[in-house]
């Protein structure tokens, strides 16, 4: 069986990164799965209440500061709308060779 390469990448980069908890796993992992199902194009398109449902992260507060936490770190670079009806933009630092 196949690895999935940018899942893999991930946790290869995170092994030593302290920062790193359960949450901001999680939330990357779901970010992958979106990318996939949107044809692994970048910019992940997302509202965030179904990012966090998948997540399973309940509190807004979480999912930003996991958000913000893997933009900081270079895992992700986010783009948040701040319109209601627009869909924010997550590009994923992923190598897929």
């Amino acid at each position: 069986m196949e690895k999935f390469r940018p899942l893999s990448g991930f946790f290869e980069a995170i092994s030593n990164d302290a920062r790193i908890s359960v949450a901001h796993i999680g939330l990357y992992a779901v970010l992958l799965h979106c990318w996939q199902e949107q044809g692994f194009e970048n910019p992940v398109m997302a509202f965030s209440h179904e990012i966090m449902e998948k997540a399973k992260i309940s509190a807004r507060a979480t999912y930003l500061k996991c958000l913000h936490d893997l933009n900081e770190m270079g895992y992700i670079r986010y783009e948040r709308s701040y319109k209601r009806n627009n869909r924010s933009k997550v590009f994923l630092n992923v190598k897929c060779g």
